[in-house]
């Protein structure tokens, strides 16, 4: 990973262990300034804030239960404080009760929606408050990563209230980028089963593991990686001067009708013709057109 060209802030959730450390390690290494939030977990944090440090420098430590809305809308005011600027923010704690059809409750789902979709929420709406406040309207001044989860797309009935929190903020994060562009853009990514809990066996999770279409499902090091990618790059805004946003996200879901790989095919087309065209702006026509030499090639 190269290293961003000057310090930059992000705030990463749920950073003192497992995949939220991982995720922070590898922004720190490219040259991040990291915000470690956690809950309890204090002294990971530390240490995670210490490895960090070790790889960009400043890096600090902020605590915040996440299903307290007062404790959520303070916590970007606080690394803001301490850095000057935020630039990013990555969603990546969440609450992982078990629950099930027979045992849900409101209680049960409320716990998770506040803490795995209204924090997440509260967040991004500070960070665009911020950059506005910051830069005016410039765009993709920054961004925010949600941590989704594969479980959406490859649907099972356990962990039900987790389930419905991760939908809700899968069905957010299209919200967001339509409401908060151009200044913010809005990632997620929906990693399968990376990492181990103490509700698998090893056995049992090397078997879930394998089940993947590769033999192998996505690793710490390809979850950090991604994450990086999605807010070190430089991509086109879907914006248009006319307020065509929708238009031009509801171009590529109705030439794609969700199908992957026609939209990794689309995408490298897009780029082609903005480049001919010398544009730096996604419209609905630029999608057409790129779509249109999909049938011809």
């Amino acid at each position: 990973m190269s290293r961003a060209t000057a310090p930059r802030t992000v705030l990463v959730t749920g950073a003192a262990k497992r995949l939220g450390r991982e995720i922070a390690l590898a922004l720190a290494q490219a040259g991040w300034q990291v915000a470690v939030h956690y809950r309890d977990s204090k002294a990971d944090a530390i240490k995670t804030v210490a490895d960090c440090a070790a790889l960009s420098g400043a890096c600090a430590h902020f605590d915040a239960d996440l299903g307290d809305e007062v404790a959520v809308r303070g916590l970007l005011p606080r690394v803001i404080e301490r850095f000057g600027q935020v630039h990013a923010v990555v969603n990546s704690a969440a609450l992982f009760e078990h629950d099930s059809a027979a045992s849900f409750s409101f209680e049960i789902m409320a716990k998770h929606l506040r803490c795995n979709t209204g924090a997440a929420i509260v967040l991004a709406q500070a960070l665009h408050q911020h950059r506005v406040a910051t830069t005016g309207e410039a765009p993709a001044s920054g961004v925010v990563v949600n941590l989704l989860d594969q479980k959406l797309w490859n649907q099972n009935p356990d962990f039900f209230s987790y389930t419905l929190s991760k939908a809700a903020l899968e069905a957010a994060n299209t919200m967001l980028a339509l409401a908060l562009a151009p200044q913010l853009r809005v990632v997620g990514v929906a990693p399968g089963l990376t990492l181990t809990s103490h509700l698998l066996s090893d056995e049992k999770f090397q078997q879930l593991h394998a089940l993947s279409p590769l033999g192998r499902s996505s690793t710490a090091d390809d979850v950090a990686a991604t994450v990086w990618h999605a807010i070190s790059t430089d991509r086109p805004t879907l914006r248009h001067p006319a307020g065509r946003d929708a238009q031009a996200i509801a171009a590529i879901e109705r030439i794609t009708r969700g199908n992957f790989r026609l939209l990794e095919r689309l995408f490298p087309q897009i780029g082609r013709v903005l480049k001919i065209n010398q544009l730096d702006t996604i419209t609905d026509d630029v999608i057409e057109a790129a779509a249109s030499t999909l049938i011809t090639s």
